[in-house]
């Protein structure tokens, strides 16, 4: 919501990859880092076969020394612990997915570094409060709309002029 007071997400669209009893895990889409694919890639010794000015994204504040990886077109399909989003969108936290995605990048792909986490209903109590709303998660957001003009975009997507939110507790 617009008036988020902390920091870390303000105007931040977040997808969240896993949601259960045990809590919540995120990677904010819209907040680019300085720090290059082909730079991270290299600090790991691996080469990177992509777009060399492809921005590695900040996911959130947890575990800031962590990577990860979004995939689309199917590419970790293959890979064990990589878990499916959706249709042919995939999220992995492994050498191994980040190897695949290096050798022969899709066109659909971000890397981020850290994540974004809640403890068990911790996410559902911020929702209630009015801190997030929810939206379904549309294919070419997080790999086709640059990440300044993305927080906008959620709020048209639902039909919602940004301008004009107020943020209100939800009901119980």
């Amino acid at each position: 919501m617009p008036d988020l007071a902390d920091p870390n997400f303000k105007r931040t669209v977040v997808l969240l990859v896993h949601h259960d009893a045990d809590g919540s895990f995120g990677l904010v889409l819209n907040r680019p880092t300085e720090i290059a694919s082909d730079e991270l890639c290299e600090t790991l010794g691996i080469g990177w076969n992509g777009d060399p000015d492809l921005a590695v994204h900040w996911g959130g504040p947890v575990q800031p020394n962590t990577g990860w990886v979004l995939a689309g077109d199917g590419v970790l399909d293959g890979v064990s612990e990589a878990k499916q989003v959706r249709d042919g969108v995939h999220w992995a936290g492994s050498l191994e997915a980040l190897r695949l995605v290096a050798d022969e990048p899709p066109a659909r792909v971000r890397l981020f570094l850290g994540y974004s986490g809640w403890g068990p209903g911790q996410l559902e109590e911020e929702i209630a409060r009015g801190a997030w709303v929810v939206a379904p998660l549309e294919l070419e957001l997080p790999f086709e709309v640059d990440s300044d003009r993305m927080w906008d975009q959620v709020w048209r997507q639902l039909g919602i002029n940004p301008a004009t939110v107020v943020s209100t507790p939800g009901v119980h």
